[in-house]
């Protein structure tokens, strides 16, 4: 195997570790007395945004029951963090 075919076959590699597929994000609420719930799970972006901006203004976001919500992809890393009293947290404001 030569050099260029080496890169090409881990450049396609890396590509296919690193897309997103369908069903792949879940949305979680944490609660003051540290318990959670994920409000939906292996959803698709599009639903997973839809839920967190539900659950980000809720009454119980508003009132402070609601502390914490996120969205993790399917490796669990969070892609959106939201906290009462101080709003979205990840990414930053400034680079969202």
């Amino acid at each position: 195997m030569t050099l260029a075919e080496w890169r090409k076959t881990h450049e396609t590699d890396r590509k296919a570790k690193t897309q997103m597929s369908e069903g792949e994000f879940s949305v979680c609420q944490f609660f003051r007395d540290d318990s959670y719930e994920y409000v939906c799970r292996f959803v698709d972006a599009e639903t997973a945004v839809e839920k967190f901006k539900h659950y980000t203004t809720s009454v119980g976001a508003q009132i402070g029951t609601t502390v914490r919500v996120i969205i993790t992809d399917g490796g669990d890393c969070t892609n959106y963090e939201w906290q009462f009293g101080r709003g979205l947290t990840y990414p930053s404001p400034e680079a969202a």
